[in-house]
């Protein structure tokens, strides 16, 4: 069946992104109304795109501010990095899996109603 397993995993583990990241997924916002947030942040420094998400009016914001908290965690509690030196390298928002739900119409007719969810990642990293 599989063979050279230990090895593979080595090398893809040895080959893995080691830049802080945080990822939330099946969050019931429309990833295009994510995008107008994150196109926001996206190149900034963790703690101006913490203000720029505060005060944004958007329903996506809180979602990001949270997911960006917890980047922010992962970086100082998992590889020690400082606070000061991080910035949104990547930021983006798929599609997840849609709810398809359905309206009553005249006539005994339905019409479908997309409910549609994003997969959110932020990845952060060090200003050289």
């Amino acid at each position: 069946m599989a063979t050279r397993v230990r090895e593979k995993a080595a090398a893809r583990k040895a080959n893995a992104d080691k830049r802080p990241r945080a990822v939330a997924r099946y969050i019931r916002i429309s990833p295009r109304k994510v995008k107008v947030v994150i196109d926001l942040i996206r190149g900034k420094q963790v703690d101006q795109a913490l203000a720029i998400l505060m005060y944004t009016p958007k329903s996506a914001a809180p979602v990001v501010e949270k997911l960006l908290l917890s980047a922010i965690a992962n970086a100082e509690n998992n590889l020690s990095m400082d606070r000061e030196n991080l910035y949104v390298a990547e930021v983006y928002a798929n599609e997840g899996p849609t709810l398809k739900r359905y309206w009553p119409r005249s006539h005994g007719r339905a019409d479908q109603i997309l409910k549609r969810t994003s997969n959110i990642t932020i990845v952060l990293d060090q200003k050289k």
